[in-house]
Parts: structure tokens; sequence; C-alpha cells
């Protein structure tokens, strides 16, 4: 009877205390084996190409390039790799970019190592997986006609760049006339986008808008 080889993990990620608790457990996992580390995304293509990973676990905010551009470079040259974002951070519009980048889950850190575990064995599978914060700024997702779930999609992203643009102006304090003098508009226009935002996002007064915005990071410079 063939014996399964071990998944094969690789991390990416400057916190080293992080990475070394992962490898701990990694080690005593059977069927995960903990292939390498890197402290940023600058050599991720050519060390996957080295390492030959299944699985790839890579932080959002770390020094160096951009690592969802260097994950969409790393679907064009290792296709077959499976990428899970792991961060201390779950704003919708990361989550959003991982998605589009064509990571296949995303885990906030302080999720437990069980379900980060579970996670890579399900990735494995060809399941898309996110933990508990992730999951619960995910919008529901209707079955196609196969019952596999359709892509995954938070509720920032069912805004047009217009709406979103205003969501940030309306996160930084504008006033109506001033949003409708930015974005030149009728003030009309503005009250018009602010329902539409409120009804997607399921935001039911301004405060909560604001503070929506804010949290997201729209409403920083």
């Amino acid at each position: 009877m063939l014996k399964h080889r071990p998944t094969r993990v690789l991390c990416v990620d400057d916190h080293g205390f992080l990475i070394d608790g992962l490898q701990a457990r990694f080690d005593r996992t059977p069927d995960l084996e903990f292939v390498g580390r890197l402290p940023s995304a600058e050599n991720l293509v050519l060390e996957a190409r080295r390492l030959k990973p299944d699985v790839i676990l890579i932080d959002i905010e770390m020094p160096g390039p951009d690592p969802f551009e260097a994950v969409e470079l790393l679907r064009q040259t290792s296709p077959d790799v499976k990428v899970i974002f792991l961060s201390a951070h779950t704003r919708d519009h990361y989550i959003g970019a991982a998605i589009d980048a064509g990571a296949m889950g995303y885990f906030s850190k302080s999720d437990e190592v069980d379900r980060i575990v579970q996670g890579i064995r399900d990735v494995m599978r060809g399941r898309c997986v996110f933990g508990p914060k992730a999951k619960a700024r995910l919008r529901s997702t209707p079955r196609d006609r196969r019952g596999d779930d359709r892509r995954p999609a938070t509720k920032l992203s069912a805004l047009s760049q217009r709406e979103t643009e205003i969501l940030r102006m309306i996160g930084r304090g504008l006033r109506r006339s001033d949003i409708a003098e930015h974005a030149c508009i009728s003030p009309k226009t503005v009250d018009n986008h602010r329902e539409a935002i409120m009804r997607k996002l399921d935001v039911h007064d301004r405060g909560q808008l604001v503070r929506f915005a804010i949290g997201e990071g729209l409403a920083e410079v």
C-alpha cells in the first residue's frame, strides 16, 4: 500500500515567533512538513521553485514587495501551489485582494492553530477555506448548478468604484456638499450613492457607515 507524502508548507512572514510556533506544530503533525521560511515576498517565486511547497502561508504586512502582487506572479509560474493568507488584519479589502490574487484561504493570526492545520488539509482537497473572523466578512454566495460554491466575495467587493470613492470621503468626515463638489455630482446623487452603499453593506445609519469606513482603513489618506 502506497503511503502518501506529507503536504509541504512554506511560511512567508517576518514574525519569527509565529513561524517558530507553526514549525513546532507541523513537526508534530505527520501529514504536514515545514520546508522553509521567508521574511518577505521578495524571493517567493524563486524559493517556491526551489523548495516545491504544496501550500504557502503568507502574511500581508511585511517589508519588501507587495504580497498580493507576489502571489499573483506566483500563480502564473507555479499554478499548482495553494496559497493561504495568514494575517493580523481581517479587513474586507485585504480579504478581497487575497481572493483576487488567487489565494484559496484566509486566516487571522488569532485563529486556533488547529483551524489553520485543518485549513491546509482542506485546500489540498481543493476547497477554499476561511477562518471564523474572515468568514464573517464574506457575503453569502449562492451555489451553482453543480452544487459548488461560487467565488467568495466580501461586502466591500459589492460596491462599485464610485461607491467606494464616496464611502472613502464619508469616512474622512466630508460633508454632503463637499463630497458632491469633489465627485462632480449633485448632492442628491450623493444621497443616492449613500443609500445604495448602506443597503449593500447592511448598515443602517451614517455613524455605522463612518465606523465601517474607518475600520476598513478607507479613511486613511
